[in-house]
């Protein structure tokens, strides 16, 4: 029985560019601090070297772009190449939150609308921080996507 819809939002922005493009990189994690205000620095750990399912990384974040700073272990979940790239940021055993980002190329195949998402796992102690902080930090991370998604557009169309 579901008892409650997923916790999370998401931004999409088309770019002028191909799928394959896009996919190249949202897919490459060591590129995410040119992009995000979070996020400015990563790299795959565990003996992983790019994008496929079971993959490890770890991201290095400034939490709301001014601290405290941390390193987020990540694992890659969905490597679906130039549709889905997801992962989740938590240990081995507790999964706190999933990432990702869905692409949809244009019928001619000359552009793509990037959908970058988040979704929190549905456990009691993040119920709670929802209630009781989750618009404040949704507003947050969807500033955040739309931040990370125009920069990767510029990049792209130059």
């Amino acid at each position: 029985m579901k008892l409650l819809k997923p916790l999370g939002g998401e931004v999409s922005l088309h770019v002028d560019a191909p799928v394959a493009e896009v996919w190249d990189l949202v897919s490459d994690v060591t590129r995410i601090g040119e992009f995000s205000p979070e996020t400015f620095e990563a790299k795959w750990t565990r003996g992983s070297t790019g994008p496929e399912v079971g993959a490890y990384f770890a991201g290095h974040v400034k939490r709301n772009g001014v601290g405290p700073t941390y390193w987020s272990p990540c694992r890659v979940t969905v490597c679906e190449p130039e549709r889905v790239f997801e992962f989740s940021v938590g240990t081995d055993k507790m999964t706190v939150n999933n990432w990702g980002y869905r692409l949809e190329p244009d019928a001619d195949g000359s552009g793509t609308t990037i959908t970058e998402y988040f979704r929190l796992e549905p456990s009691l102690p993040t119920r709670l921080y929802w209630l009781l902080l989750g618009r404040l930090r949704g507003r947050t991370n969807e500033k955040g996507m739309r931040t990370t998604l125009e920069r990767m557009k510029a990049v792209l169309e130059s």
